[in-house]
């Protein structure tokens, strides 16, 4: 099983024939805040890692730009785990202080001059040449899934061929048998509901596909059956409505797993699930809950039903304080158990 973590390409982090990347470090080599004391910090890269960068260093410099060609994506950053990592410069820019700027502007050459450098940039929605006297900068830009040998074996990627391409369990499209966990679980993208993405690109969100993928190689590889215990009838909604309001694989990684009960004979707890597999599942007859996202961020309980080999999905409304056990999702959720025939009251 390959590392899912992203590695830094060097020789990629900024585009074109730019010249001086070599004198500057790289994310993975930060190191510590003190370092940084009341300095100018140029970051290239205004995307995950740049933000992360400059929201940490935020209160220890007196200045840090980040630039990089296009625009900061903002109607996402709401949607997004990291999103206070953005916030914090972002509004310090949009203000007017002095503490940060985010700059559209392609990176043109990076001059060691004495203890510092000047970065030379050309701007892209603003368009002249803009220059930056800096005591350090961090190249934030440039990661890839090291993939070795294995797109020469036929493994397929997506974006730019940064990532692998992914099933709902992690593994290669193309090539079975190989798998990923870790940052590089992001190439399983799930359903993409109203168009956002999961939590992949995150500590907080891959660890929850990771105990998902070490339950499937244990039952499918090595034959170690997962638990499913049995659950009685009256149990079902109360359960139900549990994790809705407080299971962390939901609330993380909305839209994107889920918790699964079959009906076949015995009601089973299937254990947490991607939810594309249940959708695209021509399984038996069972109930799927997941916790989900629309544009407008806000959050709602959701409930796929499969009667038949044929699923509904069925969302419910928010909530403000997300009381998703109280009587009136209670009363909702029961209404929905009964269109699967075994679980009428």
């Amino acid at each position: 099983m390959p590392g899912g973590g992203l590695r830094d390409r060097r020789d990629r982090a900024v585009d074109g024939a730019h010249t001086g990347v070599e004198e500057a470090r790289h994310y993975v080599d930060t190191g510590s805040p003190e370092e940084y004391r009341g300095g100018r910090v140029f970051i290239v890269g205004k995307r995950n890692s740049g933000f992360e960068i400059a929201s940490g260093l935020l209160a220890w410099t007196s200045q840090i730009v980040l630039a990089s060609p296009r625009p900061v994506d903002t109607a996402r950053i709401g949607h997004l785990a990291v999103r206070t990592r953005y916030l914090n410069p972002l509004d310090e820019y949009s203000r007017g202080g002095a503490g940060a700027l985010v700059v559209d502007a392609a990176i043109e050459r990076i001059e060691r001059r004495g203890d510092g450098f000047r970065v030379l940039a050309r701007g892209t929605t603003w368009p002249g040449e803009l220059v930056f006297e800096a005591d350090h900068v961090v190249v934030a830009t440039g990661f890839k899934t090291p993939l070795l040998d294995l797109p020469a074996l036929g493994l397929a990627t997506v974006s730019g061929g940064r990532i692998p391409a992914l099933t709902p369990f992690f593994e290669s499209v193309s090539v079975p048998g190989v798998y990923f966990a870790g940052n590089a679980s992001q190439g399983s993208p799930g359903l993409r509901k109203q168009g956002l993405a999961s939590n992949s690109t995150s500590v907080n969100g891959f660890r929850y596909n990771a105990r998902v993928l070490a339950r499937h190689l244990a039952e499918t590889k090595f034959g170690i059956e997962r638990e499913r215990p049995a659950i009685e009838r009256e149990r079902v909604l109360p359960y139900l409505l549990s994790e809705l309001a407080h299971a962390p694989e939901l609330w993380v990684q909305k839209g994107y797993l889920a918790r699964v009960l079959s009906v076949n004979g015995a009601i089973r707890d299937e254990g947490i699930l991607p939810l594309e597999h249940f959708v695209d599942e021509a399984g038996g007859d069972a109930v799927a809950v997941a916790v989900e996202m629309d544009r407008e961020g806000r959050i709602y309980p959701a409930v796929y039903v499969r009667v038949g080999g044929r699923v509904e999905e069925h969302p419910l409304a928010p909530h403000p304080t997300h009381l998703f056990e109280s009587d009136v999702y209670g009363r909702e959720v029961e209404s929905l158990l009964g269109l699967i025939p075994a679980l009428r009251a």
